[in-house]
């Protein structure tokens, strides 16, 4: 090969390398452009099955379980039902709420149902029932209970819940499906 065409090479490769890095630049944008394009919506869909799965889990565990409510102070309002009635709404919520959330049927109302239920479980079950400080309160930031409460996979469990009430059930759900035909009646 002579020089000429060497540096006629070697030109190209130079050429080459800008236009390279261009492209690479403009990948991440490109791809975002087409996550949103096309699977925009979709996102809901992993917490709604994740939630699914733990709340039906403690449904069943309940519905074939012995009601262990009757030890437990409530707070207000929910202290003024009894204990079977209790066990019953929180049983039922956790069977039928993970259906709706498996099929995206009326999300954000059942996402809101079972924050409730949540909200009322850490202030009777897993929030410390002694604290005096704020150390002692983060404490029961714990998967495991050792004595100090056990909240934090109710708390992961709220802000998942929250995301969906304020998002909704995205695509792949009932509620994306009603929601043309809701708004034309």
């Amino acid at each position: 090969m002579n020089n000429l065409a060497k540096s006629t090479q070697n030109a190209c490769t130079v050429c080459l390398i800008p236009s390279c890095i261009e492209r690479l630049c403009t990948m991440p944008s490109q791809l975002s452009r087409w996550f949103d394009h096309n699977l925009h919506g979709l996102a809901p869909i992993f917490l709604r099955l994740l939630l699914a799965y733990e709340f039906g889990e403690a449904g069943l565990e309940k519905l074939h379980g012995d009601n262990w409510f009757a030890d437990l102070s409530f707070p207000f309002p929910f202290s003024l039902l009894p204990a079977d009635l209790s066990w019953a709404l929180a049983t039922g919520l956790e069977i039928i709420a993970p259906i709706a959330l498996i099929l995206g049927f009326m999300t954000r109302f059942f996402s809101a149902a079972l924050m409730i239920l949540t909200v009322v479980a850490v202030a009777a079950v897993h929030w410390p029932a002694e604290w005096h400080t704020l150390a002692e309160l983060w404490k029961g930031y714990a998967i495991t209970d050792q004595g100090y409460g056990n909240y934090k996979l109710p708390l992961v469990y709220l802000f998942m819940l929250g995301s969906l009430l304020l998002s909704g059930s995205g695509r792949l759900a009932i509620d994306a499906w009603l929601k043309p035909r809701m708004s034309s009646v």
